[in-house]
């Protein structure tokens, strides 16, 4: 019995060091440092959304979710981006059916 304890703490010595070698050669990429406070990694073109940008669209994640105030920002922006083109396409139309126009 005490062999198969010694021999389970030896194994979990083993992989321990082996763990703490590997985290001090490879490091975890993951890590990136904090953003400093009211920044944000949420990126939107100010005019001609694509979406492609859309899909690139990233937010900052926060214990509950996503960063609220950054989902906000975003959707509004993409809202104000919908009714421009709205109205251009609008104002587009208008000038197609206008008086000017021939049948």
């Amino acid at each position: 019995m005490v062999t198969v304890l010694l021999y389970l703490f030896v194994m979990a010595l083993v992989g321990a060091m082996l763990f703490l070698v590997a985290s001090a050669v490879f490091g975890r990429s993951e890590e990136l440092e904090p953003l400093p406070p009211g920044t944000t990694i949420t990126v939107l073109p100010a005019e001609g959304v694509t979406g492609a940008d859309v899909e690139a669209l990233r937010f900052q994640q926060t214990l509950r979710g996503y960063k609220a105030s950054e989902v906000d920002w975003a959707l509004s922006r993409l809202g104000h981006e919908i009714d421009s083109l709205r109205e251009q396409l609008a104002a587009i139309a208008d000038r197609s059916d206008g008086p000017d126009s021939a049948p």
